[in-house]
């Protein structure tokens, strides 16, 4: 299959010498006609001057021959019966008598007698003109006659050099139509190695086509192709990426899962086989061993309805119920059930009575999860206080390195995961996501080997609600 650029070549040529093809042809018998009648105009211009001097000879013979002398024409001289009186190339007897000659009869009828037509006599094509002039007191017919091939000779010469300048020009088109190819052929060459580019996902490849409008044309196009195909690949890469990022997201949680649950279903399989291997065990230990299946099946539980809620927050199938209540007296609950829960450890609170807007149960949520962080992380008291506008969580504990200030509120990461506890790594991720639908967020600061703050901000509390009614 031949390339653009050798179509067009071709092409050209074929139009060009087609073109002269036909040029020729046309022009042939076009200039054929032109010299032929330009030389009937020269005989008839002949007749009326030689016409003029027809008195002035003394016998048809010697009016025939010096007009043949003056003009180089055959000259011929007939009577109105078509009979030859005199003739300047032949001996008049061995004219062939033929008294059906157009030219003659039309010159009886017509100023000019006129045929182009083939002479018996002298056996060649002739162009013949006649017409009827006075002579010695008579009417004769004057003829003057050219041979075709002798006005052919001229128009041989003329056409020469009308088709040496067409081939010449079809030589200059040639050239022309050969270097607008080798251009084509270049922009052609700068799309081809762009499509390539762009195959192999370079989108930032150039494409500058040089000679040709419509290959600019098709250059803006291409590159809006490619604009398109530059973005459609970073959605597809962003949603691969995303796709990464949710199955690692489930491996995960899978493994969080099965880790965390590790330990309490083993402790629970553990004291129930103990129990079933010995029926004679004494009530003290058997009680003892009930009750950490308890334990443990409740923390299992604990687990299971913290991991029902992160996702519910996450997926925004939860909505918040606020109201009014006091958060003095809710800081002072939540520290009552857990130093209750923890009676071993010290949790110090300091605060007043502030009346708030928000979803009570989920602000108790919100303190219950910071003090039992800062509990498992910490072996020295721990102090929640009310300011004017906040509620901080103070503990003196392991603290927190820089790098992982980000990402301790992300779901199943904890500061030390070597460690087991029945929070799943969920707890700050809870807390933050009931800030956010409060509209607050969690600030942390911490200082490794010395302890953390964790504090929210209530001044959107009582923003909850558009329209907030006091009970």
């Amino acid at each position: 299959m031949l390339k653009i650029h050798q179509l067009f070549f071709l092409n050209t040529l074929a139009l060009f010498i087609g073109t002269l093809v036909i040029a020729s042809i046309v022009g042939y018998y076009t200039l054929k006609e032109m010299i032929v009648n330009d030389h009937i105009n020269h005989l008839k211009k002949t007749l009326e001057l030689v016409a003029t001097k027809a008195n002035q000879s003394n016998t048809a013979d010697h009016y025939a021959k010096s007009i043949h002398n003056q003009t180089d024409y055959r000259t011929t001289i007939f009577d109105t019966e078509g009979q030859v009186i005199a003739e300047s190339d032949l001996d008049k007897r061995a004219v062939d008598p033929d008294h059906n000659r157009i030219e003659v009869m039309h010159s009886a009828i017509e100023p000019y007698g006129i045929a182009v037509r083939y002479s018996k006599t002298l056996e060649e094509d002739y162009i013949f003109t006649a017409k009827q002039i006075p002579f010695g007191g008579n009417i004769v017919i004057l003829r003057l006659g050219v041979t075709l091939d002798s006005v052919m000779e001229y128009f041989y010469e003329l056409w020469i050099k009308l088709a040496a300048s067409f081939v010449l020009f079809i030589i200059i088109a040639l050239i022309l139509a050969f270097k607008i190819s080798e251009k084509a052929q270049y922009d052609i060459a700068q799309i081809t190695h762009y499509l390539h580019e762009i195959s192999a996902k370079n989108y930032m490849a150039v494409l500058k086509p040089q000679y040709f409008r419509e290959f600019l044309q098709i250059t803006l196009l291409l590159k809006n192709l490619v604009k398109k195909l530059r973005n459609r690949d970073k959605q597809k890469r962003k949603y691969t990426a995303r796709l990464r990022l949710i199955n690692k997201q489930q491996n995960d949680v899978l493994s969080a899962i099965s880790h965390e649950f590790k330990n309490p279903i083993a402790a629970i399989v553990g004291y129930t086989e103990t129990l079933e291997e010995d029926p004679n065990l004494n009530l003290a230990i058997r009680k003892k061993f009930l009750g950490k299946i308890h334990s443990n099946a409740m923390k299992i539980s604990h687990m299971l309805d913290r991991l029902a809620l992160s996702v519910k927050l996450e997926n925004n199938d939860l909505s918040i119920k606020p109201s009014y209540f006091d958060l003095d007296t809710l800081c002072r609950d939540v520290t009552c059930a857990l130093q209750a829960k923890y009676p071993s450890r010290t949790i110090v609170y300091e605060g007043e009575s502030k009346e708030v807007f928000a979803d009570k149960t989920m602000i108790d949520l919100v303190i219950t999860n910071l003090i039992d962080n800062a509990i498992k992380y910490s072996e020295n008291e721990v102090s929640l206080r009310i300011c004017e506008n906040t509620v901080e969580i103070t503990d003196q504990g392991i603290g927190i390195a820089p790098n992982e200030l980000e990402l301790i509120t992300s779901k199943f990461y904890r500061v030390q995961k070597n460690s087991w506890d029945n929070s799943m790594g969920l707890g700050l991720a809870i807390v933050s996501y009931v800030l956010k639908l409060h509209e607050s967020y969690l600030n942390i600061t911490s200082t490794l080997g010395v302890g953390s703050t964790f504090a929210f901000s209530t001044d959107t509390f009582n923003q909850t609600s558009s329209t907030p009614h006091h009970p």
